[in-house]
C-alpha cells in the first residue's frame, strides 16, 4: 500500500509515495494556478509511471493522500474570493476599519489605508447584546436580523460571517442567526465567530472570522472538484488537508475552518523538518525552504516547531494557530529588477509557473534566480527535472545581458549580482527567524530543502556563520514528504481571563477537562485510532498587550502547586523568547487552549544506502564562482555512504542540484543525505 503526499506551489507541484517498505518515489510537475486539481492528477499519472502503475493501480492500492493547497493564500493575496457580508452587533460595524487603529506602517503617513474585504455597506448592524460577562443585555432582535437578510438576498451574497460583541462567551446568538440565515438563504455559506475562534480581542476575532467567510467557498470548491477527479480515477480512501499548525484534517473539517489553511503548503516543509531532526538525531534545526516563488524560514529548537497566533497574509489579521513562519518573495521564479537609483531589486514578484523563467521557453523574457543559475553554470539544460523537460540557455543568457546593460555589466556579472542580492535577503529573513527573537543561530544547523535551496544554502550558511547544512536526498520534495509524517490534529480555545496567583485551581481542572471532552468527541467524528490531548495557555504579564503560547505538557495539573507550576511554565518560556523574566510578576492566563491529536501509523523507516566504494565523478560543468573553473559532477542518488565530496563540487539529482563552493565538505549520511561541513 502506498501514502502519497502532495504539496502545491506556485511554480511546482510536488508529490511523494511511500510504499510500506519505506521506498520513496518523488513526482515534480508545473503547477496549474487556474485549476490546481490539473496538475495534482498529472502528478500522480507521473509517479505511477515511475512505479510501472497504471493511475487507477496506483490509487487501489492507495491509503491515504495527504494535501497542502495554496488555494485560500492565493485567495487572498489575489483578492479574488466571493462577495461577502458581515454581521455584527449594532453599533459596531466598523470594526475592520478601524483596525487595531494602527497601519501596517505606522510612521508612513503616505501608505493607504488598507482595503477590507468587506466593504462598509456590507457590514451590517444586528440589534443583540451580550455582555463581557456571557449575560444577555439585548436579546436577538427578529426584525433587525429580518432586514438583513433583506440586504443579503438583494446583494446576492455568497458567504457571510457572524460576529457578535462578546460571542466568545456565549455563542446562543450566533447560533440562532445561522439557523435563520440557514432557513431564509439555504445555499448561502455561514461563518460565526463563536467556532472559528471562541476567544477574547474584537478585531482579531471578526478579521479571522472574515477571512474564513471570504476563503472558505472557494477552497470548498477546489476541494471538491480535487475529490471528485480522484474518485472518477479509482482513488477511494480519504484526502487529508494539513492546516497552518502543522495537523491534518479530513476535508470537511479544512473547509469548515478555511483560514487554517492559508500556511497549508509552508506547514508541510516544518512538519518535514520536525521528522528529520528526529531521523538525523539533531534537535536544533533551521528550516530553509525555497521553492520557485517564495523563502519559508522556521526554527526547530529541541525536536518541536514554535506556534504563533498573529499571523498576517496579505494585510489580513488570522488569529489561528499557525506555525511560526517567516516567509520571503525570494525563489527561483524571483523576478530581477533594476530601480531608481541602478539598484538591483530581486523579488518578491515571481515568474510563476507559467511562463516561468525566461530559459522555461514558455514566452517569459525577464530574468530571473534560476535563468542566474543557469547562466553561471548551475544547471544542466538537457537533463531538468530528470531529462524530462529542456531548459533554453540562449533565453537565460540573453535575460540576463539585458538586465546587465541596465547594471552596465555583463551578463555573468549580472547574474552573479542576482545571486548575491537573493542570498543576502534569505540571510536576513534567517535573522529575523533567529537573531531578532533572542536566538543565537550559530547552534543550529541549516537544514536545506526544496528545489532552489541546494545550489544557496551553503553560501547561506557563510553569511550566518552557520558551520552545518544537511540536505535531505528528498529536498526538492520534503514538504510533501513531511505532509506524511504528522498527525491529525483540533485545536480548541476558550478565553479564560485571571492572574495566575487568583485562579481557582478546580476551576481550571475543570475548564481543561471539558475542552478535552469536546476536542475528543469532535475528532471521533472522523477518527477511531488512539487519541491524546495536549495543554497550553495564551499568557503575558499585565503590563503586555500580546500574548505568548506557554506549553503546559509538564505541569501536573493534580497537584497542589499547579498555579505555580503554571507561573513557572510561563516564565521559563518568556525566558527563552526574548531572555528574561520577572519573578516578582503574576504573568495573566488569557486563553487556555487543547490541540486534540489523532495519532496515525508512523512513516516505515527509510532503507539505509548500502556500504560501498565511493562513486567516481559523472563528468564536469564549467561553473562560476569568482571567476570560471571545471567542478566534477556527482550523481546524488549513487553516492556511497560515508563518503565525502569537497568542493567546488555539484552534487546533482533528478529534481535538484547541491552547490558545494571551495572548502564545502559534503559526507554521505547512512540515509543518502549530504552533511555540509562550511569553513567559517
Amino acid at each position: 500500500m502506498y501514502r502519497i503526499g502532495i504539496d502545491v506551489g506556485g511554480t511546482f507541484t510536488d508529490l511523494v509515495a511511500i510504499d510500506d517498505f519505506g521506498k520513496v518515489t518523488l513526482g515534480k510537475t508545473p503547477s496549474t494556478p487556474v485549476d490546481q486539481s490539473i496538475g495534482v492528477m498529472n502528478g500522480l499519472v507521473q509517479v505511477a509511471e515511475t512505479l510501472g502503475l497504471s493511475l487507477a493501480d496506483l490509487l487501489a492500492t492507495t491509503d491515504r493522500i495527504v494535501h497542502g493547497t495554496t488555494v485560500a493564500t492565493n485567495t487572498l493575496l489575489e483578492r479574488n474570493g466571493p462577495k461577502i457580508a458581515l454581521l455584527t452587533t449594532e453599533g459596531h460595524r466598523d470594526v475592520l476599519e478601524m483596525r487595531e487603529g494602527l497601519k501596517p506602517e505606522r510612521y508612513n503617513l503616505r501608505l493607504a489605508r488598507p482595503e477590507a474585504l468587506i466593504p462598509r455597506h456590507l457590514c451590517l448592524g444586528v440589534r443583540e447584546r451580550i455582555k463581557a460577562d456571557g449575560k444577555i443585555d439585548i436579546p436577538l432582535d427578529q426584525a433587525s436580523l429580518d432586514k438583513a437578510i433583506r440586504v443579503l438576498k438583494r446583494e446576492k451574497i455568497v458567504s457571510v460571517a457572524v460576529c457578535y460583541l462578546h460571542a466568545y462567551r456565549d455563542g446562543r446568538h450566533e447560533q440562532a442567526t445561522r439557523e435563520a440565515l440557514a432557513k431564509a438563504l439555504p445555499d448561502l455559506h455561514v461563518c460565526i465567530s463563536s467556532e472559528v475562534l471562541p476567544q477574547i480581542k474584537e478585531y482579531e476575532r471578526v478579521s479571522t472570522t472574515v477571512v474564513n467567510a471570504y476563503v472558505a467557498p472557494i477552497l470548498a470548491r477546489y476541494l471538491s472538484r480535487l475529490e471528485d477527479a480522484l474518485k472518477t480515477a479509482g482513488y477511494g480512501g480519504p484526502v487529508l488537508i494539513i492546516l497552518s499548525h502543522g495537523g491534518i484534517a479530513p476535508i470537511a473539517e479544512a473547509i469548515r475552518m478555511a483560514a487554517a489553511t492559508v500556511l497549508s503548503g509552508p506547514a508541510g516543509g516544518v512538519s518535514g523538518a520536525r521528522h528529520a531532526a528526529g531521523l538525523i538525531g539533531m534537535g536544533d534545526l533551521i528550516p530553509f525552504d525555497m521553492g520557485g516563488t517564495s523563502t519559508d524560514i522556521s526554527l526547530i529548537v529541541d525536536g518541536q516547531a514554535t506556534l504563533a497566533n498573529d499571523r498576517r497574509i496579505a494585510n489580513e489579521r488570522i488569529a489561528l494557530p499557525s506555525l511560526d513562519i517567516v516567509t520571503l518573495g525570494a525563489g527561483g521564479g524571483s523576478i530581477a529588477r533594476v530601480r531608481a537609483g541602478g539598484l538591483l531589486e530581486v523579488g518578491p514578484q515571481s515568474a510563476g509557473a507559467m511562463p516561468g523563467p525566461a530559459c522555461y521557453g514558455n514566452g517569459g523574457a525577464e530574468a530571473t534566480v534560476t535563468d542566474a543559475s543557469m547562466v553561471l553554470g548551475y544547471l544542466d539544460p538537457d537533463n531538468f527535472l530528470g531529462g524530462r523537460a529542456k531548459l533554453d540557455k540562449a533565453a537565460a543568457d540573453a535575460a540576463l545581458d539585458r538586465l546587465g546593460r541596465e547594471l552596465g555589466i555583463d551578463g555573468v556579472r549580472a547574474a552573479e549580482g542576482v545571486h548575491r542580492v537573493v542570498n543576502t535577503q534569505m540571510a536576513e529573513g534567517v535573522r529575523l527567524a533567529t537573531v531578532r527573537r533572542g536566538v543565537d543561530p550559530r547552534r543550529f544547523a541549516l537544514l536545506a530543502f526544496g528545489g532552489a535551496a541546494g545550489l544557496h544554502g551553503t553560501e547561506l550558511a557563510r553569511q550566518l556563520n552557520l558551520g552545518r547544512v544537511v540536505v535531505p536526498r528528498i529536498a526538492s520534495v520534503l514538504s510533501a514528504w513531511g505532509m506524511l509524517a504528522t498527525e491529525l490534529r483540533l485545536e480548541i480555545t476558550r478565553t479564560h481571563i485571571g492572574d495566575t496567583a487568583n485562579l481557582d485551581i478546580a476551576a481550571i481542572n475543570k475548564l481543561y477537562a471539558e475542552m478535552e471532552a469536546e476536542g475528543e468527541s469532535r475528532l471521533r467524528g472522523w477518527f477511531d485510532g488512539a487519541i491524546h490531548s495536549l495543554r497550553s495557555a495564551d499568557m503575558r504579564y499585565g503590563e503586555q498587550i500580546f500574548e505568548i503560547d506557554v506549553p503546559l505538557d509538564q505541569v501536573d495539573f493534580a497537584a497542589p502547586d499547579l498555579l505555580a507550576q503554571i507561573k513557572g511554565a510561563f516564565e521559563r518560556r518568556h525566558e527563552a523568547l526574548y531572555t528574561y523574566s520577572l519573578e516578582d510578576q503574576d504573568p495573566v492566563l488569557v486563553n487556555a487552549r487543547v490541540a486534540t491529536i489523532g495519532a496515525l501509523p508512523a512513516l516505515p523507516e527509510e532503507p539505509l544506502v548500502e556500504a560501498s566504494a565511493p562513486i567516481a565523478p559523472s563528468g564536469q560543468r564549467r561553473i562560476y564562482l569568482d571567476g570560471w573553473l571545471d567542478a566534477p559532477i556527482f550523481d546524488f542518488d549513487r553516492l556511497a555512504a560515508g563518503q565525502s565530496v569537497t568542493g567546488p563540487a555539484l552534487i546533482v539529482s533528478e529534481t535538484t542540484n547541491v552547490l558545494l563552493r571551495q572548502g564545502d565538505v559534503a559526507t554521505t549520511t547512512p540515509l543518502g543525505w549530504l552533511d555540509i561541513q562550511v569553513p567559517i
